[in-house]
């Protein structure tokens, strides 16, 4: 069978693109490996920003049921000592640029604004190879094959398509995050869910911290930060989720007790998850056919653009296909050379960030950051 838009990977980014091309009448098929739009938790709160996010669900005709999923007042933010002591707390007074809404909602509006059929759940990509005049053959793990015109891949951090076109491959950026969760935080950890407030929370010393999100439902969703080798990590056998609590929680003796909760009293499974990132300047040579984008073209250190910068990768690509209809190549070219420097910028500031959180000036340094002494946000 040959497509003329496949698109590998059901994210936010896919099925921005996705939604893009149905708007302007190009049929495109999406290829899923998860077996349903179910199989597996989405994540938590995404702040979708009025320069990257919003500017995308336009253009996918989508912002008025964007508005209809926004979490009020989750644009709150918090910074605390590791005793707990209240250095920074800015209320959501509703001025914000950076609405915040629940990832799987989101991901669900999307889905649900493409026709029927267009994503292909359960086909994992076992291999891609190039078969020339701009064409490629996508090979899936049950052994069927589809052959596309246009090859996107929006596949992620470790994508399949990312290999036709450049030889780079993600790197441990020497930091890890521990996810934990707290359901109901008012009425059985009010103490914590105070430390939290309305929005975020970072309670942050050099080289780690407590990040933590009020999502619906009272949830109190926690990244815990360490700045250790991988090595470290393996050493915990986070199969045994009471013993993989205690020894992250360790790692945080002394600090108040309201934040280290966040880490003992989860009623989650403590879930490690490790922080890779391309290079900053990642780019490659025009492939005909084939492109990337989110982070199968930019994977970087979490900074709160990722998912923005999928989704306005995917409706950029989408209107600039449109604009040239019948040349993909010239709708390629000029995509990719407003994709590497709006990218590379990106994950600088990503890197930066990072140095605010965790660096030798923790907590301090973010503050200054929020109050304008710093890098702004």
């Amino acid at each position: 069978m040959t497509t003329p838009v496949t698109i590998i990977g059901a994210g936010l980014g896919g099925l921005t693109l996705a939604r893009v091309l149905h708007v302007h009448g190009i049929p495109a098929t999406v290829y899923e490996a998860e077996p349903s739009p179910t199989a597996r938790a989405q994540g938590g709160m995404l702040d979708i920003h009025d320069h990257g996010g919003q500017p995308a669900l336009r253009a996918a005709g989508l912002i008025d049921e964007f508005r209809g999923l926004v979490l009020e007042g989750r644009q709150a933010t918090r910074v605390l000592d590791r005793d707990g002591t209240v250095l920074l707390d800015e209320p959501d007074d509703g001025t914000g640029g950076r609405p915040e809404v629940q990832r799987g909602e989101l991901r669900r509006m999307l889905l649900d604004s493409l026709p029927a059929g267009t994503v292909r759940w359960g086909h994992k990509v076992g291999g891609v190879r190039a078969l020339g005049d701009s064409r490629h053959e996508v090979t899936f793990a049950d052994g069927t094959t589809v052959v596309t015109n246009l090859l996107v891949g929006a596949d992620g951090a470790w994508s399949r398509v990312r290999p036709l076109l450049s030889e780079a491959e993600p790197q441990y950026i020497g930091r890890s995050f521990v996810e934990t969760c707290l359901y109901d935080g008012d009425t059985r950890h009010p103490a914590s869910a105070r430390a939290v407030g309305g929005g975020s929370l970072f309670a942050l010393a050099p080289g780690k911290g407590i990040q933590a999100h009020r999502e619906s439902g009272g949830t109190l969703h926690t990244y815990v930060a360490l700045s250790k080798p991988q090595d470290w990590f393996a050493g915990i056998d986070f199969s045994d989720s009471a013993a993989a609590t205690a020894r992250i929680a360790r790692e945080f003796d002394g600090w108040a007790p309201e934040l280290t909760a966040l880490i003992t009293d989860s009623d989650t499974a403590p879930v490690l998850r490790p922080l890779h990132a391309l290079p900053i300047e990642h780019r490659w040579d025009r492939a005909p056919g084939a492109t990337l984008l989110g982070d199968a073209a930019h994977l970087s250190a979490p900074n709160g653009e990722g998912a923005n910068l999928a989704m306005y990768d995917g409706a950029e690509l989408g209107q600039t296909l449109a604009a040239h209809p019948g040349d993909v190549e010239a709708a390629l070219t000029e995509y990719e050379q407003a994709l590497f420097p709006r990218s590379a910028e990106a994950a600088a500031e990503g890197t930066r960030l990072h140095e605010f959180l965790f660096g030798d000036g923790a907590p301090h340094s973010l503050v200054d950051m929020f109050t304008g002494h710093g890098q702004p946000r």
